[in-house]
């Protein structure tokens, strides 16, 4: 899977790294991973590419990376003054939030009403995006690099001259009659 994009620090890296963590969990990438929560097994968002895709520019977000994560911390600092427990000052405000803490600020952020909603559920849709589609690979890649989201949802590979052909109906019969100009390639003439 591509790299890390260098443009963006470490504090911003790590802040939506926690952000797509708490969208799809997944298991923490070593013990002094701070990002990733690790509430779960297996890969999560982070493994399958959430920070790779936001920074692909066709999500029209990419050139603000810098101040999702600026304001996402903002509302973790005013979450974490209400809360009476110390502030962990060694990472950034967000990702200092356990990932119940994660979980409850995202909840209202993302909740019906909120000024900033339309941000955070489309931060929120690429973190699932990433996970689900692999959207930032071709998929005939991701899957032989074994991307833990198609993998999870048993994403069939394709067939050795990578194209995708079902021979089984998904319904167990097929849903229609073949037009009778339907050519074999499945064109119609």
């Amino acid at each position: 899977m591509p790299s890390i994009q260098p443009l963006l620090n470490q504090d911003i890296i790590g802040t939506l790294e926690a952000f797509a963590d708490t969208i799809v969990p997944g298991a923490k990438r070593n013990a002094e991973d701070r990002a990733v929560a690790g509430v779960v097994q297996g890969p999560g968002a982070v493994a399958a590419g959430a920070l790779e895709l936001l920074q692909t520019p066709a999500t029209g977000l990419s050139d603000s990376l810098e101040e999702f994560a600026d304001a996402l911390n903002g509302h973790a600092r005013l979450y974490a003054a209400a809360e009476p427990a110390d502030a962990d000052s060694a990472v950034p405000p967000f990702v200092a939030l356990s990932y119940t803490e994660r979980t409850r600020l995202v909840t209202v952020l993302t909740a019906p009403g909120h000024p900033e909603r339309d941000l955070w559920v489309s931060l929120a849709l690429f973190s699932n995006m990433a996970f689900d589609t692999g959207a930032h690979l071709h998929t005939a890649d991701a899957i032989a690099a074994g991307h833990p989201g198609l993998a999870a949802l048993g994403f069939a590979p394709p067939s050795d001259d990578g194209q995708w052909r079902f021979p089984d109906f998904s319904y167990g019969r097929p849903l229609a009659r073949l037009h009778p100009d339907t050519t074999p390639s499945g064109s119609l003439a």
